[in-house]
């Protein structure tokens, strides 16, 4: 490949480039409403309008782009993938544009063999596990619907393709073929290696010059590159093994990754293999390593460790949420980072998922607690020692779960930060949006369930879109009499933001009711069994005022004592 050369002649037909699987797949987000930063795709778009309105004479530059040869026209692409995928669904829909409005001429036919397909042959791949839907959906098109994509990043690839088509919908025949020629001819530099140590090599070098790797991407590069410098003769065995696993790791990945950061799963990792919760600095330990002995067996073992991990959280994060609903309710309440090294402990035990979720159950209290509670006290201190004793020869959840209930009820003044007491304190006035519609959530289950044994609770999902209603809402109506006592300071300080008045509501509802006056909105709760209570605070006066709401605190905050 050419060091100087274009998008036309990266992807000239005799080239096929490949993503490979050890690699990230398809990252990249198409702009979002309410979102006020700039995705990449929004950054693409503008950058090559911008190129196009400025009537520059000189060709639209797309970056570097690093490629490893793996036969005479066969590459894998090293750095610049995301970019690369990008261009070439892209183009995809630019050439469908164009059909929809007219034949294409002989020379964007050839263009279209040249760049995306030639016969069978297909000039650029992604990851394996996305391949087929990239061919259907953006190169053939005869995949119509969405069903089936079961990854994060093949999700982002449909939404990239149709993306493209619905902004090139309403543009002319001039800027389809404009924006072809500007993304065709487009200059890149390139830069082309014979083996895998360089390829690693050159991905630390430019990394290291400003780009942000994530600390995994920079640890799996120093991996391969140690084994390539101290692997001996098993340095082909070793390479592949982390390729193979890393293709595992990134495919879980792109099913997880909106649940749980990878570099966090990193951390979490390091605290299983080491066993403490102390495990804090990824880069800083994993070098450590690789200078004992060589750090290949580290290599080794930790790379195993990370499959497994990262393994153990996709079906955690996706079979065991849907079908368990304690863990359903860990995962909905959120900053659960205290937890999952004790929950990936109990995977890679064996244990039955019924005690997974028991843990889960028990930790739930404690996440709570440490999010309302606020307290600078640090909780790792007063876990670490049980989580050092939970291991594979001692897979006892009890000492665990003592430990949790001890941060509940204990007065002693080195462990109560977390205790019944603080927790009380906590919930008297504003509570946390967040952790307000969790409470209200387990509220409502815990009204459904009153009084029918072998009643299933409700997911929380069950609400669509959950919003946090303040009953009597943040600006006062104009209206009056509005039904909802007096707003002075007292009120606002007091009662405004605390649990007595929310309510958990969906998203359309919650617009629907607005800033109506009270005898209105009463009206409209009849969905949820917290909306038909309402009425029975209110039963003699038909007032929300600060009595209604100082009642029905009362009954929230007795529930959350009595449940967390």
């Amino acid at each position: 490949m050419e060091a100087k050369t274009t998008i036309a002649e990266i992807l000239n037909g005799t080239n096929k480039i490949i993503v490979p699987s050890y690699q990230r797949a398809y990252a990249w987000e198409i702009p979002k409403e309410n979102r006020n930063r700039a995705t990449q795709i929004d950054v693409f778009v503008q950058d090559l309008e911008n190129y196009l309105n400025s009537k520059s004479a000189s060709p639209y530059y797309f970056g570097h782009f690093l490629f490893e040869r793996k036969g005479d026209y066969l590459f894998n692409i090293i750095d610049g993938q995301q970019r690369l995928t990008s261009i070439a669904i892209f183009l995809s829909a630019i050439f469908k544009s164009l059909r929809e409005k007219r034949e294409l001429t002989e020379k964007e036919e050839v263009l279209f063999e040249n760049t995306i397909k030639r016969r069978s042959t297909i000039h650029f791949e992604t990851v394996d596990y996305d391949n087929l839907l990239f061919k259907d959906y953006v190169v053939n098109q005869d995949k119509k619907d969405t069903n089936g994509i079961e990854t994060e990043s093949g999700k982002r690839i449909v939404a990239a393709f149709d993306y493209f088509n619905n902004l090139l919908k309403d543009k002319n025949e001039d800027y389809c073929t404009q924006i072809l020629t500007a993304v065709t001819t487009a200059v890149c530099t390139t830069h082309e290696v014979a083996n895998e140590s360089e390829a690693i090599q050159m991905f630390i070098f430019q990394n290291n010059r400003g780009k942000q790797p994530t600390n995994l991407e920079i640890i799996k590069a120093q991996f391969m590159y140690q084994v390539h410098l101290y692997g001996g003769d098993e340095k082909e065995e070793i390479i592949k093994d982390i390729k193979e696993r890393f293709e595992k790791i990134y495919k879980s990945i792109s099913s997880i990754e909106y649940k749980i950061s990878e570099d966090d799963v990193l951390t979490y990792t390091l605290r299983v293999h080491f066993n403490s919760l102390w495990e804090t600095n990824a880069i800083i330990r994993v070098n450590e390593e690789l200078t004992k002995n060589n750090g290949i067996e580290f290599v080794k073992e930790f790379t195993k460790s990370l499959a497994i991990s990262f393994e153990h959280l996709t079906r955690f994060f996706g079979k065991d949420e849907r079908e368990n609903i304690d863990i359903h309710s860990l995962i909905t309440l959120g900053g659960i980072g205290i937890a999952v090294p004790f929950i990936l402990k109990a995977y890679r035990f064996g244990l039955p998922t019924t005690t997974i979720a028991e843990l889960c159950r028990n930790f739930e209290a404690l996440v709570l607690r440490n999010r309302l509670i606020g307290t600078k006290a640090v909780i790792t201190s007063r876990l670490n020692s049980v989580y050092n004793e939970f291991t594979i020869n001692n897979p006892n959840i009890h000492p665990i779960v003592s430990r949790l209930n001890h941060l509940k009820n204990t007065n002693d003044g080195w462990w109560n930060y977390w205790n019944n007491n603080e927790l009380e304190r906590s919930i008297q006035g504003k509570v946390d949006h967040k952790a307000a519609k969790f409470i209200l959530w387990k509220y409502e289950t815990h009204l459904e369930t009153k009084g029918n044994k072998g009643y299933v609770t409700s997911r929380f999902d069950k609400v669509f879109s959950p919003e946090l209603e303040h009953i009597a809402p943040s600006t006062e109506p104009k209206i009056k009499p509005h039904g909802y006592g007096v707003y002075n300071e007292e009120f606002r300080n007091q009662y405004q933001n605390c649990l007595g008045n929310y309510l958990l509501l969906s998203k359309s509802h919650n617009c629907s009711i607005s800033n109506d006056v009270f005898d209105k909105k009463l009206k409209t709760y009849t969905d949820l069994k917290q909306h038909n209570e309402i009425s029975q605070f209110v039963s003699e006066t038909k007032l929300w005022d600060n009595e209604a709401i100082s009642k029905r605190k009362t009954k929230i905050v007795e529930f959350v004592m009595d449940n967390f």
